[in-house]
């Protein structure tokens, strides 16, 4: 199974940001993404951010896998 998560942009060097995945700091490339800026939300997949999208997606998002998160913890 693949999954993207959303991440936020913290800082853009060349083709690459450091981005923070829920909490974590990781690197991604941007050469998928244009006019991507410090600040966006995005997806990111396999290290690549794919596709911009609102701080309120991204919320949602997250919402939605902590309650699949918990679904799994009880089974």
């Amino acid at each position: 199974m693949c999954l993207a998560v959303p991440a936020k942009i913290l800082s853009i060097n060349g083709t690459s940001a450091m981005i923070d995945l829920a909490g974590t700091q990781r690197e991604a490339s941007l050469m998928l993404l244009e006019n991507a800026a410090v600040g966006d939300w995005v997806i990111v997949h396999a290290g690549f951010a794919i596709e911009k999208i609102t701080e309120e997606d991204a919320q949602q998002t997250f919402e939605l896998l902590r309650g699949i998160i918990e679904q799994d913890e009880i089974h």
